[in-house]
């Protein structure tokens, strides 16, 4: 298949998949109360982490390495420095981007900005990645040279879509606490996620000129990816009361994406 930077209906609508499942956990403003207890933010974020370690390696990492085995012994290479170079990303942008984790803490250079403003920043880096491994996997689709199939990058949009599901609960439901109407914190939500498709479209174009590096760039994603699971997913389901609880909601958000990929690859 030669790769020419295009994308039909179906790989427009299925980039998109991820959004509405950020969007749907935004929705969770109208059905849950004012506020996330300590327990299931655990149990969501746990989740969420296992989704994207699991997308990280068998729908990222792994089509690296297979796609770079012609380089024998050095096959390792693509996918350590593509990995390596998406955690030194995602380490900039954290750095020089103010924004709040959700355990409070604020994050990256001094501002006058609210905290909700940081706290949008906060999903809104993390989303980028995510909007960034759905483009480099469709394109990897699109060029078939990295031994990706259509139902493979179709899987890794749904996970994504699953584990971004509590991810805009967890971006609305504090606003939704800290005073904010409804309306107004289900439209943040929402936005907080426009930024995957967007990622993910200028991804597939980008890829088309680079097709030799496809594995790097599967790589980067999958390092991307891992940072925010490190920095912040991890560090949030383990810490104080109910850890154990996110443990298991890791364990799950794990397995459901490795059936996903695995069944649909």
């Amino acid at each position: 298949m030669i790769y020419d930077g295009m994308m039909n209906t179906e790989v427009i609508l299925e980039i998109l998949i991820p959004f509405i499942g950020t969007s749907l956990g935004a929705a969770m403003v109208f059905v849950l109360k004012k506020s996330i207890s300590d327990h299931l933010q655990k149990i969501l974020t746990g989740f969420a982490a296992g989704v994207m370690v699991a997308a990280s390696f068998w729908s990222l990492l792994q089509p690296a390495l297979e796609s770079s085995e012609h380089m024998g012994t050095l096959s390792f290479l693509p996918a350590a420095v593509g990995f390596l170079v998406g955690v030194g990303f995602l380490l900039q942008l954290d750095e020089i981007t103010p924004h709040m984790h959700f355990n409070n803490q604020d994050e990256g250079p001094k501002s006058g900005l609210k905290r909700t403003t940081k706290l949008i920043l906060a999903v809104t880096l993390h989303n980028i990645p995510e909007g960034m491994a759905v483009g480099v996997v469709y394109a990897g689709f699109l060029s078939g040279n990295a031994g990706i199939t259509s139902a493979g990058a179709l899987a890794l949009s749904l996970g994504i879509a699953i584990q971004n599901f509590p991810e805009g609960a967890i971006v609305s439901m504090p606003l939704r606490a800290e005073g904010m109407n409804k309306g107004k914190t289900f439209l943040f939500g929402v936005l907080s996620g426009v930024v995957e498709p967007i990622a993910a479209a200028i991804t597939i174009l980008a890829a088309g000129t680079v097709v030799p590096i496809m594995p790097y760039l599967l790589a980067f994603a999958a390092g991307a990816m891992m940072y925010v699971v490190v920095e912040e997913l991890i560090p949030e389901m383990s810490e104080g009361k109910h850890s154990n609880w996110g443990t298991i909601a890791f364990s799950l958000g794990f397995v459901l994406m490795m059936v996903l990929d695995v069944a649909l690859g």
